[in-house]
């Protein structure tokens, strides 16, 4: 398992446009996958944009692989954890014990991240079945990489849903979280890895919300294999 490049030391200074442009500047490193056939899923909504211009470059099937945040009782802004499909979820039981969250309050929480994905599946797909990934290369795509929580949900249920490889990419990482994702991975490509990383939007001139229709649209134009 492989992560790539090395953290380096920055400040915020707007290094992508937008995440169109991000997309492009990733797909180009990924260009090596193109004999694998992969499948791109992008984490929804933010990474849909990235993964449009991946699917595009790499002529691959373009599809959403749903997670949220598994969210802390009395702070929704705060993750204990992350569910994605396939009802893999992934929990920081540090985070829980020094929140002092019981296991009902957890299974709460939970039960309320399974409705959002599968909210967001039937938003995003509607009645279409899922791009099967039996056999083949996932590449799992994002906007960006902070905490790491929903990426490493996303992996795990792409290897629970058959895929013989699964790559993340990201344009922007946090380093301690490429390393996390590395563990699990076969391969992460982050094309970088400042340190602090501060926010993700603040490494693009352009990180406005991306919409529901926007998605619906983007996945529409994708190529079904």
């Amino acid at each position: 398992m492989a992560a790539m490049p090395s953290p380096i030391d920055a400040s915020p200074s707007r290094v992508f446009a937008d995440r169109r442009q991000a997309g492009r500047a990733l797909a180009r490193r990924l260009r090596g996958l193109v004999r694998e056939q992969p499948v791109v899923l992008a984490l929804p909504r933010g990474g849909i944009p990235v993964a449009s211009e991946i699917a595009a470059m790499l002529g691959a099937p373009l599809d959403v692989l749903v997670a949220r945040k598994i969210r802390a009782p009395g702070n929704p802004e705060l993750g204990i954890g992350a569910l994605a499909e396939d009802d893999v979820r992934v929990l920081s039981e540090g985070a829980a014990a020094s929140l002092d969250i019981d296991e009902r309050e957890i299974e709460r929480a939970a039960a309320q991240a399974a409705r959002e994905v599968a909210d967001g599946v039937t938003r995003y797909r509607g009645g279409r079945p899922p791009t099967p990934l039996r056999g083949r290369t996932a590449v799992i795509v994002d906007d960006g990489l902070a905490t790491g929580g929903t990426a490493l949900a996303a992996v795990r249920a792409a290897r629970r849903l058959g895929a013989r490889r699964v790559v993340l990419a990201v344009p922007v990482g946090a380093p301690a979280s490429v390393r996390l994702l590395a563990r699990e991975a076969d391969a992460v490509v982050c094309l970088l890895e400042p340190q602090p990383l501060w926010a993700i939007g603040l490494w693009y001139e352009d990180f406005a919300q991306v919409s529901d229709a926007e998605v619906r649209e983007l996945l529409g134009h994708s190529s079904a294999v």
